[in-house]
């Protein structure tokens, strides 16, 4: 009994590793043009990390109303390094062959950096994400600096972008400036993660 109280709660613990100001997680994966991609070669840059799933119509609204392109476009031209990750399983809502995964994004718009592949769900796992898309926003200096949703409003309706207050894209302003990021950690919304 005591051993399983003890697995528990370093279960909890696990769960809410990461933590706003501390190291992220390291990670290395394949994109979708087979290329490795590690967390490590993108030091001193600003790096988005948008959890993809392009069945899901909570990403489909951001991706179909151009909102999502539109940010990674925005964004990048600054300097920031956007990575978009399909944590979807082999078989599971959201998961393409490479070669199709990259069709379907360009398809939808992406303008991403990056596409990384992580069917094992190692990186979502130690991102804790847990809904597509789930925002998080690492520093140059390698720390955490958010952790949530896109926006305010979770629907699937594009007609409420507009009006919802810009959550992911505020702190991303405010970390650029070098400022600190109001409301860093807040609930994201969305599909869940198929791991």
């Amino acid at each position: 009994m005591l051993f399983a109280t003890i697995a528990g709660a370093f279960a909890i613990v696990a769960a809410h590793a990461v933590e706003i100001g501390k190291p992220a997680p390291a990670f290395t994966a394949k994109n979708v043009k087979g290329e490795t991609v590690s967390l490590a070669d993108l030091k001193d840059k600003v790096v988005v990390l948008e959890w993809l799933n392009l069945q899901c119509p909570f990403t489909g609204k951001h991706y179909k109303s151009g909102n999502i392109p539109k940010l990674q476009a925005e964004y990048t031209a600054k300097g920031v390094v956007w990575v978009s990750i399909c944590s979807s399983n082999v078989g599971k809502q959201g998961y393409f062959e490479p070669a199709k995964m990259a069709e379907r994004a360009t398809a939808d718009g992406s303008k991403a950096s990056q596409i990384l592949m992580d069917t094992d769900g190692v990186i979502g796992k130690a991102y804790d994400a847990k809904v597509t898309p789930h925002m998080f926003i690492i520093g140059k200096d390698g720390t955490l600096r958010y952790d949530g949703a896109i926006d305010s409003k979770p629907s699937t309706d594009p007609a409420d972008i507009p009006g919802a207050e810009p959550l992911f894209s505020t702190a991303l302003d405010a970390v650029l400036a070098g400022g600190e990021v109001e409301n860093a950690r807040n609930k994201p919304y969305g599909c869940g993660v198929k791991y």
